[in-house]
């Protein structure tokens, strides 16, 4: 008696280690990567007045803010650049960084209750969210070029834009896979320490004042300098701000290292992310 073979729609099968990501399955699940996307769009700003304004204001109130406080009152210098494009440039990039770690940090807690009902691969969750930040980022960038071209065109402000203006899609690419792996990471360990998801949001506060958006980097004493150029966000800002402005420093050396730590962050949130997925229910 010939035996049967049966052919399946769908097998799951269990990964085979813990760096296993099966691409084709990401991309089959595209249209679900799309809905998520949809939905963190959507309910972020859902049953409010102003609703996606607020992709606007909150840049521009910052912006205000480190105006008045720091170029009036403290007298921080911005490098000649004028205060509200310096800040603004530096809000916009870090933005986007600090939306990608703090919404991806607590992908377990949140969606629990959907891993406990389907499958779908749960890488699938973070890669949403930096989807859906990538999009507001876009916004925001449309804010900065407003901003950019009024003091170009009605100021006669001296701005430099220059070749390296290419490399905005890696600095972009490197502001997503370090929020991403960073993100997972902390998600991984909220499954068991949820004080975490408090934590990560108030430093990445914090580190804010760690990075050249509040002060340009010259303004560091060169013995100093070294530890902010650990954080490879610095460079990111450094290279956006030269790359706009042609102030600030400019090091593809520095942009080198940030792009291999950003894939350094991005496999080690993978792999931390992938042995947790196991087991998480056990612990949520």
């Amino acid at each position: 008696m010939n035996e049967q073979i049966e052919k399946w729609d769908l097998e799951i099968k269990p990964k085979s280690s813990l760096f296993s990501i099966d691409i084709n399955e990401l991309i089959q699940h595209r249209d679900l990567i799309m809905m998520f996307v949809k939905r963190d769009f959507s309910t972020v700003y859902k049953q409010t007045i102003l609703g996606p304004l607020w992709f606007f204001i909150q840049p521009i109130f910052t912006t205000v803010m480190f105006t008045i406080v720091f170029a009036r009152i403290a007298n921080i210098g911005t490098d000649d650049i004028p205060p509200l494009l310096f800040y603004l440039s530096g809000i916009t990039i870090w933005n986007y960084f600090s939306d990608c770690l703090i919404n991806t940090s607590d992908t377990f807690v949140k969606n629990a209750n959907i891993f406990g009902k389907v499958y779908f691969p749960r890488l699938i969750v973070p890669i949403s969210v930096v989807i859906s930040n990538l999009m507001k980022f876009g916004v925001q960038m449309i804010l900065f070029l407003m901003a950019y071209f009024y003091y170009i065109i009605f100021t006669k402000t001296p701005v430099h834009p220059n070749s390296t203006l290419l490399l905005l899609p890696v600095l972009i690419f490197i502001m997503g896979v370090f929020g991403l792996g960073l993100g997972m990471i902390v998600s991984a360990l909220t499954t068991k320490y949820r004080d975490l998801k408090f934590l990560i949001t108030f430093g990445v506060q914090l580190l804010m004042y760690a990075v050249p958006i509040i002060y340009p980097l010259s303004y560091v004493s060169p013995k100093k300098r070294w530890i902010m150029e650990l954080n490879p966000m610095t460079s990111v800002i450094e290279t956006f701000k030269y790359s706009f402005i042609g102030k600030g420093t400019f090091s593809i050396n520095a942009l080198a290292i940030s792009f291999i730590a950003s894939i350094i962050i991005l496999l080690l949130g993978t792999l931390i992310f992938n042995k947790v997925e196991k087991r998480f229910m056990d612990t949520v």
